[in-house]
């Protein structure tokens, strides 16, 4: 074959027949079989690019140009095994199933600004799972009963200072025994739980308190500090979720609007929730996973025993709401968390004398209380733990101290039932339980 030698300025044109290099038949208009290298390549048209053998990996691809011109569009899969760049802006219209962000990354309708119904996220600051319901991110809290719930503490009581803290089996009857004690002998406390831990705020006699003390319920012993309420008060009422404390109005020696909240599986000071609107004290409380509510109460300007239901809604903040009315009006109704998810129960209380009325409300709901049945005896300022089927009251005042426990089953309606006695009789004891209305669902 001949051979053509091209030198300086001499310029090569190949025509459209085909042409091969580094072959003798060259099937295509330009045909190259070995190795090209160029400094400047441009391509113009649709351009198809092959792998030698199927399976083949590039270890390093590069592809830019021009801002607002469209490079490397492919109608097919592009497919990335390791580590690779994505920058200057880039869509991923289906998920990768892995996927490491250094910098900066924002899924779809995960937005504080802009959620949409169903909207999911991760609250740090609660430690807990949300879902956006339209309206407002709630917690969506659960737990499992694995056949070792249903423990019951009554916690302090006077004549103070008195730290005992007294536990029972709900579902069994017969007298509580010795716990352990609180870091603070007071009593007339808010009680709270999520379940695993109880907690025991605020007290008196005076000095009044500000103290949280908290302790594991599976396990005996005695309470470690917690923190502090915004300020120090006693008579107050006290729900909780399985996430969330909350502390409700007061006294000391005034009465007190404030509303304080507190991560439970936390340790730390309260913080500002919102306010009572019809401000009382010794009030009644019970939950359900999404409301805490409170009833009865006393003004004592200018002497007002109260029937007034509020409520709140336990994973927002704000002012409480009203709820309804109970069937009396009185003061000092059990506090503690008393009733199920479903059912909130109101025992006792005082009116200028000692009532053994129980009340009880559909949480779900608004609207006024209906009658259940009567308690064992007459007498205020006493405690409630329940789980799901049955509510115990303990403790209290009738004039006298009182050591006697009694109980409901939640789901019926009917008079109370003995179930026995604390270990020392007291007034104002505090109530909390590892299975209330408060825990589960969301």
């Amino acid at each position: 074959m001949a051979k053509v030698r091209i030198g300086f300025s001499t310029e090569l044109n190949i025509g459209s027949e085909v042409s091969g290099i580094g072959t003798d038949n060259p099937t295509n208009t330009k045909q190259v079989l070995g190795n090209i290298h160029a400094t400047n390549a441009k391509a113009v048209g649709i351009t198809t690019l092959t792998t030698p053998f199927e399976g083949f990996v590039d270890t390093k691809a590069s592809i830019s140009g021009l801002e607002g011109s469209e490079q490397g569009s492919l109608s097919g899969e592009i497919i990335i095994e390791g580590s690779a760049t994505v920058s200057a802006g880039a869509t991923f219209r289906s998920g990768p199933e892995n996927l490491t962000v250094t910098d900066n990354f924002t899924l779809p309708n995960i937005s504080d600004d802009k959620p949409t119904v169903g909207s999911t996220r991760f609250n740090e600051n609660l430690g807990a799972l949300e879902f956006y319901t339209g309206v407002e991110w709630r917690a969506v809290n659960s737990y499992v009963d694995m056949g070792n719930r249903g423990r019951g503490l009554f916690g302090g009581r006077s004549p103070s200072p008195n730290q005992v803290i007294d536990f029972i089996q709900i579902q069994t009857k017969g007298d509580a025994i010795n716990f352990g004690e609180m870091v603070s002998g007071n009593a007339i406390r808010a009680g709270m739980s999520n379940g695993t831990r109880g907690l025991f705020a605020g007290g008196s006699p005076n000095p009044y308190t500000d103290a949280i003390d908290y302790i594991a319920i599976a396990s005996g012993g005695n309470c470690a500090d917690f923190g502090n309420l915004q300020i120090a008060r006693s008579y107050c009422g006290g729900v909780s979720s399985s996430t969330r404390g909350i502390v409700l109005g007061g006294y000391n020696p005034s009465m007190k609007e404030e509303i304080d909240y507190v991560e439970i599986a936390t340790t730390g000071n309260a913080k500002d929730f919102g306010n009572v609107t019809n401000v009382r004290l010794v009030i009644g409380s019970c939950q359900s996973p999404t409301r805490g509510v409170v009833g009865g109460g006393y003004v004592p300007s200018p002497g007002l025993y109260s029937n007034l239901i509020e409520y709140v809604t336990i994973a927002s903040k704000g002012n409480t709401v009203e709820f309804g009315r109970l069937t009396q009006r009185r003061s000092s109704p059990a506090n503690g968390g008393t009733g199920n998810s479903t059912r909130g129960i109101f025992s006792g209380g005082y009116t200028p004398v000692h009532r053994n009325v129980i009340d009880y409300i559909t949480i779900a709901s608004t609207g006024n209380a209906t009658d259940f049945g009567d308690a064992t005896w007459s007498g205020a300022y006493k405690a409630g733990v329940s789980d799901q089927t049955r509510v115990c009251f303990g403790g209290g005042f009738t004039p006298s101290l009182v050591k006697a426990i009694d109980y409901i089953q939640t789901a019926t309606t009917g008079n109370a039932l003995s179930f026995g006695d604390l270990t020392e009789a007291g007034n104002g004891p505090c109530g909390v339980s590892d299975s209330h209305g408060g825990l589960g669902g969301f």
